[in-house]
């Protein structure tokens, strides 16, 4: 499967528990890339929007009326490169869709690796409660 180059409303972007959605419209008539792009949802993506460093996204869904058509796309919210979607959101930008060979298990797999990680740190509090060395 190649990448989907499209050009599309970035609607919106909001945060979720451990995630961000994030939406966005084809205000067409036309879908193009049709046919790939209804073999994607429920599978792991990696997303570009404009020239931004590529992000993996689970594709939620896709949506389609007769005014538009609606991706929406899970993000991790911990990784760097989501912060800087923010200023995208609400404007017309070139979207870049390329599948992934991640499984959804795998994608949410290093989600919980690295909370387990960071669940190992030592608190302030742990760290109060430790005999000083001078004592």
């Amino acid at each position: 499967m190649t990448n989907i180059q499209l050009n599309v409303l970035f609607k919106k972007m909001q945060k979720d528990d451990k995630k961000e959605v994030l939406m966005f419209h084809i205000l067409s008539d036309e879908l193009p890339h049709a046919d790939e792009l209804l073999k994607l949802p429920g599978r792991i993506a990696i997303l570009k929007v404009q020239d931004q460093e590529g992000v993996g996204a689970e594709f939620v869904s896709i949506q389609r009326d007769d005014k538009k058509t609606v991706l929406k796309f899970n993000v991790k919210r911990d990784s760097k490169k989501v912060y800087e979607l923010y200023r995208f959101a609400g404007n017309n930008v070139k979207l870049e869709i390329k599948p992934s060979q991640m499984s959804i298990d795998e994608f949410y797999e290093t989600e919980e690796e690295e909370e387990e990680e960071q669940d190992d740190q030592m608190s302030i509090e742990d760290v109060q409660q430790q005999p000083s060395v001078t004592e």
